[in-house]
């Protein structure tokens, strides 16, 4: 079964000067201001768009993690995932690095390494920004 997640966006002024609220509809566990100087320089407590795909690609690649782990036998204890979402202004996000950090008993290294690969490759989050250089750095704790 097929779901569909809303969230939406007012947005008074102009790009320079304006301000917006971020409302998560579909869950209604907020609203959160954004700005172009909350995107642009300093956050100063409001959000922006590269910080929600960064909080989506990260929740997003843990599960996708989690399950190849779980699937292969050696279930992860904990996960502990960043992304790091690059904004250029006037060009736009340049690239995702993803960071993740597992436990896992029973698997070496490497075999986390590929797994985190894999799940870098199929997390529908990853394949949707298909079109950003998205690079990984996975260890174990």
């Amino acid at each position: 079964m097929a779901t569909t997640r809303t969230a939406h966006t007012e947005w008074e002024g102009n790009l320079l000067d304006g301000k917006g609220l971020v409302t998560l509809d579909s869950s209604g566990v907020g609203e959160f201001p954004v700005s172009w100087p909350s995107r642009a320089e300093a956050a100063n407590g409001k959000t922006s768009p590269e910080e929600l795909i960064a909080a989506a690609h990260s929740s997003c690649f843990s599960m996708a993690l989690s399950h190849g782990l779980t699937g292969a036998g050696t279930p992860p204890t904990k996960l502990e995932t960043k992304a790091d979402v690059t904004f250029q202004p006037g060009t736009g996000i340049t690239g995702i690095h993803l960071t993740v950090v597992g436990t896992v008993p029973g698997l070496d290294e490497a075999g986390f390494v590929k797994a985190a690969e894999d799940a870098k490759a199929n997390c529908p989050v990853s394949q949707a920004l298909a079109g950003t250089t998205i690079t990984l750095s996975a260890s174990l704790a």
